[in-house]
């Protein structure tokens, strides 16, 4: 595939089972949550609750002191080939890591792994009691048909204002079916695939980031001309 693009280009890449295999919410749920969280999932696909309704409530049945969940969340397992990617597009864009999950978690399985450097935007996770969590909605935006307690589609056209440049969306569910609608470019994975083949979005079906990287190198990059006195 042969693409130009100015530079800088805006990378927005979700993480629950794109930068990381494995959904760590589900997870998180699994290990350290009252079993009445299915009953809450299952309000939530029936359409009786929000999804913002569903994970605050969900969170609040957690039980795990902080050092158990530190714990946890450093023993997420993330895309090995991640790190490679993230090394080649850092010296021509902008990369973020925007997610419907919980900053708390990413922001602790990034650097576990040495990975730093650029922002993450998730739900905030705070501790109200030595071993209860509750869950807040900083970027939540009311009028975002997505329903999702982050709202990707805003995210991706703040960057975009801030720092120019094309959007690329590295996604593979859900959440990041809003925002594929209006990114210049989508690599899609699992269900997201399934979303663009059903609206007509194009997209480039990936499984892994070494895929990504050897995409984004057939791209030719150009720098767009500044003008001078």
């Amino acid at each position: 595939m042969y693409r130009t693009y100015w530079n800088q280009m805006i990378f927005i890449i979700d993480f629950d089972g794109t930068l990381s295999p494995e959904d760590t919410v589900d997870k998180l749920l699994e290990h350290h949550a009252d079993p009445l969280w299915h009953e809450l999932e299952t309000d939530w696909l029936a359409g009786r609750i929000s999804a913002v309704e569903c994970m605050r409530e969900q969170v609040g049945l957690v039980r795990a002191d902080r050092i158990t969940l530190g714990k946890f969340f450093q023993d997420i397992r993330l895309d090995p080939h991640f790190s490679g990617f993230w090394q080649y597009v850092r010296e021509f864009s902008m990369l973020a890591v925007v997610s419907d999950g919980l900053d708390y978690g990413i922001k602790a399985a990034l650097r576990s792994a040495g990975l730093s450097g650029f922002p993450v935007f998730a739900n905030q996770l705070d501790f109200v009691a030595p071993d209860q969590l509750s869950l807040s909605f900083p970027h939540l935006n009311a009028d975002c048909r997505s329903g999702n307690g982050v709202c990707k589609c805003a995210i991706a056209k703040q960057l975009a204002a801030q720092h120019g440049g094309p959007i690329v969306l590295v996604g593979d569910g859900k959440s990041d079916a809003c925002l594929a609608g209006i990114a210049d470019t989508v690599f899609a994975k699992s269900s997201l695939i399934t979303h663009c083949e059903d609206q007509g979005i194009s997209h480039i079906a990936f499984e892994d980031f070494s895929e990504v990287l050897n995409v984004v190198k057939t791209w030719q990059l150009e720098t767009p001309c500044v003008a001078t006195a």
